[in-house]
């Protein structure tokens, strides 16, 4: 799953890779998430692109059991800490 932040007025990065990411591997990782990284592109197509979280499930199942279960709430009630920027989330399944 890749979550992108696009646009806002703060992004705090410390807290987002510390914390944030630590907050969903604890969350997510019993239904399946593997691993959760960031990166913070400078892309010139793109400007408004403050930060890019990959989060690798064992599988799209995994996934969708992550987002559906109770732990979600945590994860998604925590993004206020480190942003106010427009958070949007797509699946990439490996070929």
């Amino acid at each position: 799953m890749i979550v992108t932040c696009s646009g806002g007025t703060y992004f705090d990065r410390d807290y987002y890779v510390d914390v944030h990411l630590a907050l969903a591997l604890a969350c997510w990782r019993r239904h399946g998430l593997e691993s959760a990284a960031a990166f913070f592109p400078r892309d010139v197509d793109a400007p408004d692109v403050v930060s890019v979280g990959i989060y690798r499930f064992r599988d799209e199942a995994a996934m969708h059991a992550a987002l559906a279960s109770a732990e979600t709430e945590a994860v998604m009630s925590d993004v206020p800490h480190f942003t106010d920027a427009t958070v949007s989330r797509s699946v990439s399944i490996p070929l």
